[in-house]
């Protein structure tokens, strides 16, 4: 089993976050990682990008080739379009609806969602939304993966887990919020 992920996003959206919970997760799994991430101008702003592998077998590479992609995972919609180059015919997409508009010439959301929809297989998710329902808006990337969770070759329980153990150091009911937002996008 080879599974390929690419994870993107703008500084601030958590995506490293979602790419640690991911990998923590797959290794309780007892599945072999390779990962590796670019920061960019996350701090003004900027695109941040991470490749995640995850096998049952050796990884000879931490970068996923183009077209070989398993899944994108993007907390914004113009970013799945930035990558969209990597994925496999058979790949799958879960996105953000919410576009981080950060510069002048954004594109009209309607046409990037129109684009993301002609992907075979597409999940285009609300989460800030579900986010505040969990309790906060700033939990919107584990909605994110909640989303993802039914395509990823890592069990729920290790995501959990790995959720857990993300969090633990920041309190109980952080711990808390982030599990219900997993659950709300893993609906």
């Amino acid at each position: 089993m080879k599974f390929d992920i690419i994870l993107a996003g703008v500084g601030g959206q958590g995506v490293l976050s979602l790419a640690a919970i991911i990998a923590t997760g797959a290794m309780k799994d007892n599945l072999k990682v390779r990962q590796s991430e670019v920061h960019g101008m996350a701090q003004r702003g900027g695109a941040v990008l991470s490749h995640l592998r995850i096998s049952d077998s050796e990884i000879s590479s931490d970068l996923v080739a183009k077209g070989t992609a398993s899944l994108i995972i993007s907390m914004e919609p113009l970013e799945v379009l930035r990558y969209v180059d990597y994925l496999s015919p058979d790949g799958s997409v879960v996105t953000a609806s919410e576009p981080f508009v950060n510069i002048p010439d954004y594109p009209d959301i309607e046409v990037i969602y129109g684009k993301i929809k002609k992907l075979k297989n597409h999940k285009i998710v609300e989460s800030l939304e579900l986010a505040k329902k969990a309790g906060t808006s700033r939990a919107a990337n584990m909605v994110i993966i909640g989303a993802a969770s039914s395509v990823l070759p890592v069990s729920a329980g290790s995501l959990q887990a790995a959720v857990e153990e993300l969090f633990s150091s920041k309190g109980k009911d952080v711990v808390d919020i982030n599990l219900k937002a997993f659950a709300l996008g893993a609906e």
